[in-house]
């Protein structure tokens, strides 16, 4: 797609609700996205920026069997990436290899390296370590945190940890501190819940409303935004978490994780 004046646009043919950047990709600006279509074969796109930072083209063009609902690019590897997907009914969760060869006219299959599904529960969102290479992955279910070893190698993944929410309780996603790896922070209905990875156990709440969303500051580490349903867009200091310290309202409709 050629640049607007008010941008660069990019087209999928399907609907999509996910897009991550592809921060091991160093040498270019490089995007996922995965699209929702219920009734027709889904497909992820690898997107990438012109030299010339004027033009958004497909590098590779993949497909994928289900409804994709949550897709995150490995921090190590540009050709890694997790999705949970959906088929209408089930929620599943899986790593997948872009071909080398991607960059052919017709692109060959992503490879399944391995599945991350659980016994129980909606699954929600996958949160890689955040920086470096690191074999350690977390799966965010309505019910429970999982703390996963994944060997790309063998193609195998292992549950090393796991904590629940509660009985009255709903996770719907989460951000893993990229300045404290040992602390990860899940949205749960109207609280934000933090683990200690370590130990796998809730270390503090914040009472949110409605929170849907969250994601901390990259270069302040006491800081992180949520973005509520009901109530804007919050920031937060958690050294002072009884507040936020800064309220974003005035939007007319949901924000959406």
């Amino acid at each position: 797609m050629q640049a607007a004046s008010s941008g660069i646009g990019y087209g999928l043919k399907y609907q999509a609700r996910c897009i991550s950047d592809v921060k091991a990709d160093t040498d270019h600006t490089s995007f996922l996205a995965g699209t929702l279509s219920l009734k027709e074969e889904n497909e992820v796109h690898l997107i990438r920026l012109s030299s010339s930072g004027t033009e958004l083209f497909c590098e590779g063009l993949f497909s994928h069997p289900n409804e994709i609902w949550d897709l995150v690019s490995c921090p190590f590897d540009q050709r890694i990436f997790s999705t949970v997907y959906s088929n209408g009914e089930t929620y599943g969760a899986a790593i997948w290899q872009i071909p080398e060869l991607y960059g052919e006219l017709n692109s060959p299959q992503l490879e399944r390296i391995t599945s991350l599904d659980t016994d129980s529960g909606k699954i929600k969102c996958i949160l890689w370590w955040p920086s470096g290479r690191h074999d350690k992955l977390i799966n965010i279910n309505e019910e429970n945190l999982y703390l996963w070893n994944l060997d790309v190698s063998k193609k195998i993944a292992l549950v090393q940890s796991q904590d629940s929410a509660g009985m009255l309780h709903k996770l719907s996603g989460g951000a893993w501190n990229p300045h404290d790896v040992s602390s990860v922070a899940a949205t749960c209905e109207s609280y934000l819940q933090f683990w200690d990875v370590r130990t796998m156990k809730k270390t503090m709440s914040i009472e949110c409303s409605h929170v849907c969303s969250v994601d901390y500051h990259p270069q302040k580490q006491h800081m992180l935004v949520t973005a509520e349903h009901e109530s804007g867009i919050h920031i937060w200091d958690l050294r002072k978490p009884k507040v936020p310290i800064q309220e974003l309202p005035g939007h007319t409709h949901w924000y959406l994780p």
